[in-house]
């Protein structure tokens, strides 16, 4: 073998086969070599990871709201590819709204593309919109290279980005099924929210009531069920409701084509624990009580949830409304880019889950769903994007060290276990003080 760009040594290192120690050799970007320890590998330039030191794929986060242009006040592509880079993700998709204009036509999504081009520090792929209107955009963005598209069932919370109707998502996935194109879902059923109380004031237990589990059930059936009568393939977006696992697992059983992603919130916190007028814990929907989070944990180890991702949605601190504490006003949304990957170990080994499994949910899986076929896995021939991880390093989060544009976060203060100490991206080490080289992704790229 020619001599190799790259050679990492480490102890530990995640591959497909579980964890090992090897010696990982790249060339031009990509892995070409995984050998045991000892190897005659000779390379250009080797690192020699440490004992405590694990050597995992980059992340693969697919669920980012980046809101860069027209709200970047909120985050921004330059803040938030630095903040997925220094937690170990390597590559991100941007949801299609809270951005203006949203991600809905072809032509939005060349002004998101040239607004992240020169500023991202991560690969970065995009997600269309599915809108009231726009069901003849559907193809055309498909054919830009967007990842799939998304769709609200009730407001988005803002006015740009419309909700479908039942019998307009059921034609959007008709469409979407003759190019087998993905449609992924905020699932919560409008009526159901229009039928309970409204969310008012600073107790975090009113505020759950006005989000009912019965809304998201009742979603869920509704997309299982077009998903099975269209034959379209169809993802059910930050599930919270423990109560839809086995319709979940009834439906891919029957062999209708549903993907399912929870996030790091609702695997980590408890409706108990949250303080009233923290509104920095406000999300739709919401995090729900520690029963129902050890159930999401079991849907997990069953397989019947297929991925974690972060659904990081920040926003200025006015209008999260930490000064006045009322759920009703705050924005709804969690910041969590950066400790992805400390919070869901913290939670995982707790459980008796391995490093393998936290791979298989927040890399290989993402990255399988969206078509990355080169990313997300330690493989001969996949894309050299690497974590290095400290599994037993622990630490408390700080919003001042995030890199997030506005440092708000329920995850302040909270102990977590494990830290990112470098990442690299097609074989070169990301450095966030330099210069960007994260690439824009389309759909079927590595």
């Amino acid at each position: 073998m020619t001599e190799l760009d790259l050679l990492i040594r480490a102890p530990r290192v995640i591959t497909g086969s579980g964890e090992a120690p090897r010696c990982v050799g790249v060339r031009d970007g990509a892995i070409a070599a995984i050998e045991p320890p000892g190897s005659a590998l000779r390379a250009s330039r080797v690192v020699e990871l440490r004992d405590d030191e694990v050597l995992l794929p980059g992340l693969v986060d697919t669920h980012v709201h980046v809101n860069d242009p027209g709200r970047t006040e909120w985050e921004g592509f330059a803040t938030a590819t630095r903040a997925a880079a220094a937690g170990g993700i390597t590559t991100i998709v941007d949801m299609p709204l809270n951005s203006i204009p949203p991600t809905v036509n072809a032509g939005a999504l060349g002004i998101k593309r040239e607004t992240a081009a020169t500023q991202a520090w991560v690969d970065v792929g995009f997600w269309g919109g599915a809108v009231p209107g726009n069901l003849p955009d559907l193809r055309k963005l498909h054919d830009a290279g967007v990842f799939g598209f998304k769709a609200f069932l009730l407001h988005s919370g803002v006015e740009e980005f419309p909700p479908l109707t039942g019998d307009e998502l059921r034609r959007a996935m008709r469409a979407l099924r003759d190019f087998d194109a993905l449609m992924i879902v905020h699932a919560e059923d409008s009526r159901a929210i229009d039928r309970a109380p409204a969310a008012h004031g600073a107790g975090y237990r009113d505020f759950l009531a006005s989000r009912p589990r019965g809304a998201e059930n009742l979603a869920i059936a509704q997309v299982i069920g077009l998903a099975r009568s269209t034959g379209a393939r169809a993802h059910i977006l930050h599930l919270s409701s423990s109560d839809a696992l086995p319709m979940i697992r009834s439906a891919k059983r029957d062999g209708v084509r549903i993907t399912v992603e929870t996030c790091p919130h609702y695997l980590t916190f408890a409706a108990e624990q949250i303080a009233d007028g923290a509104t920095q814990f406000k999300c739709c929907p919401p995090i729900r009580e520690a029963r129902n989070r050890e159930l999401l944990w079991q849907g997990l180890a069953d397989a019947t949830i297929d991925m974690v991702v972060s659904d990081h949605s920040p926003c200025t601190p006015e209008l999260k409304r930490l000064d006045t504490g009322d759920f009703g006003e705050a924005w709804g949304g969690i910041a969590s880019l950066q400790v992805v990957l400390p919070a869901v170990w913290t939670e995982a080994r707790r459980r008796g889950h391995s490093l393998a499994d936290v791979v298989r949910w927040t890399a290989e899986h993402p990255a399988r769903q969206t078509g990355l076929r080169r990313k997300g896995r330690i493989a001969l021939g996949h894309q050299a994007d690497f974590c290095v991880f400290a599994p037993d390093d622990a630490f408390t989060v700080d919003v001042r060290r995030l890199h997030h544009r506005n440092r708000i976060s329920p995850y302040d203060g909270r102990p977590l276990t494990g830290t990112v100490r470098a990442t690299w991206l097609r074989g070169a080490q990301v450095d966030i003080a330099g210069e960007p080289r994260g690439r824009l992704l389309t759909r079927g790229e590595a």
